[in-house]
């Protein structure tokens, strides 16, 4: 008997998965919220590298009285040298030959009207502050070498690494006294280059305020360092006094000069000699019939003295990214100072045109200026100048 054939199977409707039950849904203004938690912790608590301290930033008088704004370095022309870039500082020899310490390590040099031009020496750095002593020898504040001297002939030597067992981290700037003594300025023993670009460095130093900057003598006789002062909070342009007798300082991070008596039993004694400046004071250098030239890199930052008093503002400014962080503003700014402090002349340049000023330079003929960045170095010539760029 035969057995009768299997029916085939006959596919019943597809039965639908059980519902899925969410205990909590995200909602738009829920993932707004949590974005902005986030935020909020990043800002509170993101490492940054500075540890900033409490102060109390001084009157800010704008431009106004003695500082009034002008247009008196619109009179100035720009000199090239060979396509290098950011001459921060410029030295002229007893020839009138003229020396632009550039970003790349070259020292430029030029005929007495910038014209002329050749790659002089290579630091193998980055070279800042400069000033020959007698014998006509350059001395060279290198921000990633220490101090250097370079001789007539360009040979570059490293003088000095450090100061009381501590490296020198950001040579500045410097000047050589009457008897042969070099003071040095390094601005931050906290944050330097190459750790972090110049610039940088500096804003860390000025916004953790601490004050880890300090003054340096240098005798060549023995090659001993000595620190005369410190505690600075970015100590920059440095110019022996004309009388020999002391040095003076630009305390970039509170707007202000420094007068440091160098021999003595009050050797190392601080003055602030000009206070409530409205700029940051980069270079400082002597002039002639007893002036004194400061250079202002940028006005000041009413935001930034706003959070003096507030570390905590400081540290969640940093954690910003840094495009939209307030920054330096390219504003032209130079002033002499006689032996009295009194000022004597101001000269500005509202548009910036030679960007991140950070030199003046005073010549017979001319007043050279220098920039951190620019392509060019400017140059105001005298006889194109009213008398109020001379003194008033």
């Amino acid at each position: 008997m035969e057995a009768e054939p299997e029916s085939p199977d006959v596919a019943g409707p597809e039965t639908p998965p059980p519902p899925i039950h969410l205990s909590r849904q995200v909602t738009p203004a829920g993932a707004t919220a949590a974005a902005a938690a986030l935020i909020f912790l990043y800002l509170l608590f993101w490492p940054v590298p500075i540890r900033p301290v409490a102060w109390e930033a001084p009157a800010n008088p704008g431009y106004s009285g003695v500082f009034a704004a002008n247009e008196r370095l619109s009179a100035m022309d720009t000199v090239g040298v060979l396509g290098e870039r950011g001459p921060e500082s410029i030295a002229v020899d007893d020839s009138g030959r003229m020396y632009f310490a550039t970003a790349s390590g070259w020292i430029v040099r030029t005929d007495s009207l910038g014209g002329a031009a050749e790659r002089w020496a290579n630091t193998g750095g980055r070279p800042l502050g400069m000033a020959f002593d007698a014998s006509g020898t350059l001395w060279v504040a290198d921000a990633l070498r220490g101090l250097l001297s370079v001789s007539p002939s360009g040979a570059v030597l490293v003088m000095a690494t450090t100061a009381e067992g501590i490296p020198i981290r950001y040579a500045d700037d410097l000047d050589v006294a009457p008897d042969g003594r070099v003071y040095l300025t390094d601005a931050s023993t906290a944050f330097y280059p190459p750790q972090y670009d110049a610039l940088q460095a500096s804003i860390l130093e000025v916004l953790e305020h601490r004050g880890t900057g300090r003054v340096i003598e240098y005798e060549p006789s023995n090659g001993r360092t000595s620190v005369i002062a410190a505690g600075l909070v970015f100590p920059n342009g440095l110019a022996v006094t004309h009388d020999g007798t002391g040095v003076l300082v630009n305390e970039m991070g509170n707007y202000r000069v420094l007068r440091i008596e160098r021999d003595g039993v009050a050797r190392g004694a601080i003055e602030a000699v000009v206070t409530d400046l409205p700029g940051f004071p980069d270079n400082l250098t002597r002039g002639r019939d007893g002036r004194y030239w400061i250079a202002l890199v940028s006005p000041r930052n009413g935001l930034a003295d706003w959070m003096s008093d507030k570390p905590m503002f400081r540290k969640m400014l940093l954690r910003l990214p840094r495009m939209i962080r307030p920054g330096p503003v390219h504003y032209g700014h130079v002033i002499a100072i006689d032996s009295t402090w009194r000022v004597l002349a101001d000269l500005q340049d509202p548009s910036g045109r030679l960007e991140s000023l950070t030199h003046a330079l005073e010549t017979p003929g001319a007043l050279w200026l220098g920039s951190l960045s620019a392509p060019v170095a400017g140059r105001v010539p005298w006889r194109s100048a009213d008398d109020s760029l001379r003194a008033r």
